[in-house]
């Protein structure tokens, strides 16, 4: 695994979309790539990517947004349709930058938003990459130990440092030796926001309408995959203990421009554990160097 993480210089600003202020972090020229960060927490966008957007961005405009709900964008997401609040949401950065479309990279939480706007509006996506999306077969079998550990954090007696590293080291990487005790830090100082505590991004469904919502959450059950015009490259590793990597098979039997790799001796965060692979086959891919 790569230790590269130095970021070059980014340009940072607010944005307004759809009532909500969305951070921004861009750096590069060239067609322009949003990375959308997963949901664990205390994720955030350039932290979630601090091993990629330098290489990306010799070829690329990259563009890296706080999902709805995390780091500096403002705060709740709408429990009823998650993965819609989050593609609206991003789909108004597009329209605030004037892009009628961009290249689209989403890991877990933030594929499941790219795959859900590029569902919807599938003209504003030019080529997407998916690192073991959110909302693959959910409805399918039982919640893996590392989706429940995650979705378990806000619940119980809380938060804590000791909850997060366990996520972490024992569920997010295949090695946990690689992940430094200062990513750990910065993301539970984040994970204790007093706003993100009142209100967790990423929350099981509930109340009356909890089954329609799970329904709505698993990707396999949306007929239109079957006829989705966007090429797609799928990216999942095959000791991911989140969301499994049967999902990625799922995907590539339903929509017909998919390519699938599996990455051996990586777990869920495929962008940051196998770094290198990642930044070619990225690259490689949005360019239709395929």
């Amino acid at each position: 695994m790569t230790t590269q993480t130095e970021l070059p210089p980014m340009q940072e600003y607010l944005l307004d979309s759809a009532g909500k202020k969305i951070f921004v972090a861009e750096t590069g020229d060239g067609p322009p790539v949003l990375l959308l960060h997963g949901g664990g927490p205390g994720a955030s966008g350039v932290s979630n990517y601090a091993r990629n957007i330098a290489a990306l961005a010799k070829e690329y405009r990259v563009i890296v947004p706080d999902l709805p709900g995390y780091g500096r964008s403002s705060k709740g997401v709408d429990g009823a349709d998650p993965f819609g609040y989050l593609a609206d949401g991003i789909r108004g950065v597009l329209d605030r930058l004037g892009l009628d479309r961009a290249h689209m990279v989403g890991n877990s939480y933030g594929g499941a938003c790219a795959l859900r706007l590029a569902l919807d509006t599938p003209e504003r996506v030019e080529r997407m990459v998916l690192m073991g999306p959110g909302g693959i077969g959910t409805t399918r079998a039982l919640p893996t130990p590392g989706l429940n550990s995650l979705l378990n954090y806000y619940s119980g007696d809380g938060p804590s440092r000791l909850k997060l590293e366990k996520f972490i080291r024992t569920y997010l990487v295949f090695n946990a030796a690689e992940v430094p005790d200062s990513v750990i830090d910065a993301r539970y100082r984040d994970s204790i926001d007093p706003e993100v505590v009142a209100t967790p991004p990423l929350r099981r469904p509930s109340g009356p309408n909890a089954l329609r919502t799970l329904w709505k959450m698993d990707f396999t059950r949306d007929q239109r995959l079957a006829r989705f015009p966007v090429p797609t490259l799928v990216l999942w590793g095959a000791a991911d203990k989140v969301n499994r990597p049967s999902g990625g098979r799922l995907l590539a039997e339903r929509m017909p421009d998919c390519d699938l790799y599996l990455v051996a001796n990586t777990g869920h965060w495929v962008q940051f554990e196998r770094a290198d692979l990642f930044n070619r086959l990225c690259a490689d891919f949005l360019a239709g160097r395929r």
